[in-house]
């Protein structure tokens, strides 16, 4: 049986394990690996490539690094001249000109983190926790120029536990795309696809996140919207307030029957209380600007002065 010819798009680490699964699947050719331009990194500054390209290296699959795939002409010959079936895009970080949609002869599908239509966007790992919700998961949809807009051709749900913080949902759905990814290539085989329309008037957003975006105001937030972006923003960006000028972030909280007024401090035995909307918290895992990650007792035993949050 003739095997699908399959032209990947991806950047970073995520999309390692689905270019991994079809590497490995018996009815799927690679024709390409397409990724972004190597990058300086670390203290060096050194070239270093995507994480999918080193994959591609490591496993002799061609590849192509390009900074703007729908203006490389000589990228766009290459890829030409396979007769594609199928592109397939997982963090990619490029969006795609029509043209470039249009040459697959059978569709181009990016793997998306959400239950689309909800978090169309860059960050629905990160938005989900944030929100509070308890399920995710993997969506498919075949591209359109408009982003995350497609019809659906694959869908899997994926439970959040209510401690689950954005790096563990983030590593949960790397794997569980290539599961998704390997499902949805079956079907293709089996020309069992349907195409289902998003509803547009349950769509939101999941734009990228910045470092100001973990900042904790304890004065006008209540404690579970607390507790879900420190959960959501970590390991990146993270989230912070201010002990005095110098940045204190927090890693975890809890809440305590001590009773404060929203953007209240309290620290007595040794253990570091502060007043939200609705409840007052204890901040349990820290660190504070120049020193080691510890407990606030940790922290309040090498502090002389009064403690004072800017909340």
């Amino acid at each position: 049986m003739k095997k699908l010819n399959i032209v990947y798009f991806g950047t970073p680490e995520f999309s390692v394990p689905a270019l991994d699964m079809l590497k490995n699947h018996s009815s799927v050719n690679i024709s390409y690996v397409v990724s972004m331009p190597d990058r300086p990194a670390g203290r060096g500054q050194n070239l270093k490539s995507p994480e999918a390209i080193d994959y591609a290296k490591a496993n002799k699959i061609p590849y192509i690094q390009t900074e703007n795939i729908n203006k490389d002409v000589e990228a766009l010959k290459k890829i030409n001249s396979e007769q594609v079936d199928v592109f397939i895009v997982l963090a990619f970080a490029q969006f795609l000109s029509q043209s470039v949609l249009d040459i697959p002869s059978l569709g181009c599908f990016n793997i998306h983190t959400s239950l689309l239509p909800k978090y169309r966007g860059a960050a629905p790992i990160q938005y989900a926790i944030l929100n509070g919700d308890t399920m995710t998961g993997v969506s498919i949809q075949k591209m359109v120029k408009k982003m995350d807009a497609g019809n659906l051709v694959f869908s899997h749900a994926v439970d959040i536990h209510p401690e689950e913080t954005g790096g563990q949902l983030y590593t949960k759905l790397k794997f569980q795309a290539a599961l998704s990814l390997n499902d949805f290539v079956n079907n293709i085989i089996e020309d069992n696809i349907t195409y289902a329309p998003q509803d547009e008037a349950n769509v939101s957003f999941a734009p990228t996140l910045k470092k100001e975006d973990g900042f904790l105001e304890f004065k006008t937030q209540k404690y579970s919207d607390i507790k879900n972006r420190i959960r959501a923003l970590y390991p990146w960006p993270g989230t912070y307030c201010y002990l005095g000028k110098k940045r204190l972030k927090v890693f975890n909280i809890q809440a305590s029957q001590v009773k404060l007024a929203p953007g209240m401090v309290q620290s007595s035995s040794k253990e570091l209380f502060i007043g939200c909307l609705d409840k007052t918290i204890r901040v349990t895992s820290l660190q504070l600007e120049g020193k080691k990650r510890g407990s606030d007792t940790d922290l309040l035993n090498g502090l002389k002065d009064e403690v004072t949050i800017n909340p």
